[in-house]
């Protein structure tokens, strides 16, 4: 949850800019502690042939993954808002190439770490760990030295000459709610109204009254400032946006966890010498946001285009509901495949064998998890552009901490329901439930199942709210 305190820092008192380069500044501290603490010497034990971690490379060690996690925290919201920046809504060029960057930006963020899981963990296990972390430090440093050479050519504000903060949030709907009784004048109240999104007016009609007060008829006489005071009413609705993208984020977590455990019983081998590692089937999903990402961008979005007129092609929920959609496909195939797993591990009496391999290739896997990748292309991103997009400029950062948090606290809901149904179904004459240690008896189908009837619950539960979400300046979606 970090990235909220993050967002917040950066948006009330330090500003993207200086927020990104304090947190690159920790993050490269930190990633220079791991190395340190893996190039001390362990404390060896003769008699039990073991070695164990001084005190010193504990608390090192510990005290680096915190200041990860801070730093990380502010830099993620931080360096997407600061990029998009960059681009000018209102011009139609820039706005084109903003849809574009986050499309790129994604690509980036799946083809870096792919890239460096299959270099690193080779160097880690195989030559040094302390050459393993050494490396990303020394990235992470080039990487904010290019950021700082391209200082003036950035698009950004000194955080004291902005006007508006999450800092006053609370302040403006507190003073929207104590004049909920004020009626102005019909001549005040048509100045302001002229310059407002009618949707969102009559919504929140309360908060409009907050502005018609004397002094602040003075304060808010230049028309953006009115337009930014009525962009902080979108927050409220985006907050449907966010509780139905939930179920696509407790889907997002089984890709590492139980994707990975249905491929640990399956023949894994390629070829006659070559046995693949499950975890590594994970690299699927990442391949396909890589090879898809920019299918989106050069053919699907110019082609959207033409029949649309839209710069991004579709709207940015109508990419959601899409992804949404396949989200749910990837659940179904999901639920049939591993059907079909325990009904050959039962054909080759394997069922009680927690340890047999169940003679089905991995490749059946495939499907699903190169269809999830294509979803996150449509939905992740979609959700990363409307977070970001509709919140007002002084709060950017706080939208894309908003988007973060889905997918954190979709973990937190995969959790519990896992534990939860292992919990309700262990019971009685079931030995194991749905999650037996032993999968050849445990039944991922029936998860799987619930996890597409929740998906498709909640894509109807989105399509209503689309219906009737107005975007800022742009009136009622066509979504």
């Amino acid at each position: 949850m970090l990235p909220l305190v993050g967002a917040f820092v950066a948006d009330s008192f330090l500003g993207r800019y200086r927020t990104i380069v304090v947190a690159s500044v920790i993050y490269i501290l930190a990633l220079g502690l791991l190395t340190i603490s893996a190039m001390l010497n362990c404390q060896s034990n003769i008699s039990m042939q073991s070695c164990s971690p001084s005190q010193l490379q504990v608390i090192l060690f510990f005290f680096s993954l915190y200041l990860i996690a801070l730093s990380q925290g502010a830099h993620k919201p931080c360096i997407v808002a600061f990029g998009a920046d960059q681009f000018d809504g209102q011009d139609s060029e820039e706005s084109r190439s903003k849809s574009s960057f986050f499309n790129w930006w994604y690509f980036g963020l799946c083809a870096g770490p792919l890239s460096a899981l299959l270099v690193l963990n080779y160097i880690q296990d195989n030559l040094s760990w302390a050459l393993g972390f050494g490396i990303p430090c020394s990235s992470l440093a080039v990487a904010l030295l290019v950021f700082l050479l391209g200082t003036k050519t950035y698009r950004y504000k000194v955080k004291d000459e902005e006007k508006f903060s999450v800092s006053n949030i609370g302040n403006l709907f507190a003073k929207g709610a104590k004049y909920r009784q004020f009626v102005p004048s019909s001549k005040s109240s048509e100045g302001v109204h002229a310059t407002v999104n009618e949707a969102r007016s009559k919504q929140y009609e309360f908060l409009n009254e907050a502005l018609l007060e004397k002094d602040d008829l003075e304060k808010y006489k230049d028309v953006s400032e009115v337009c930014e005071f009525e962009e902080l009413k979108s927050l409220k609705d985006l907050f449907p946006i966010w509780a139905t993208s939930l179920a696509y984020a407790v889907v997002f977590a089984q890709t590492s966890t139980l994707f990975t455990e249905q491929g640990v019983t399956m023949d894994k081998s390629i070829g006659s010498g070559f046995v693949l590692p499950a975890a590594s089937l994970q690299y699927l999903t990442g391949i396909s946001i890589i090879l898809f990402a920019p299918i989106y961008d050069r053919i699907f979005v110019p082609l959207a285009r033409t029949i649309t007129g839209r710069p991004s092609g579709i709207t940015k929920l109508q990419r959601i509901g899409i992804g949404m959609v396949l989200c749910t496909a990837s659940m179904i195939i999901a639920a049939l495949v591993e059907r079909k797993r325990l009904q050959i591990a039962q054909w080759n009496g394997l069922a009680g064998l927690p340890h047999a391999t169940v003679p089905m290739s991995f490749w059946w896997l495939v499907p699903q998890y190169i269809l999830f990748g294509i979803a996150d292309v449509f939905t992740v991103v979609g959700l990363q552009e409307l977070f970001y997009d509709q919140m007002p400029s002084e709060l950017k950062t706080i939208g894309l901490s908003f988007f973060l948090s889905i997918f954190r606290i979709g973990s937190f809901l995969s959790s519990f329901l896992i534990s939860s149904i292992e919990r309700f179904t262990s019971t009685g004459s079931r030995v194991g439930g749905w999650f037996s240690s032993n999968l050849n008896l445990a039944h991922l189908d029936y998860f799987y199942w619930l996890l597409a009837g929740f998906s498709m619950v909640e894509f109807l539960a989105f399509l209503y709210h689309a219906n009737s979400y107005a975007y800022n300046g742009q009136g009622r979606s066509t979504a």
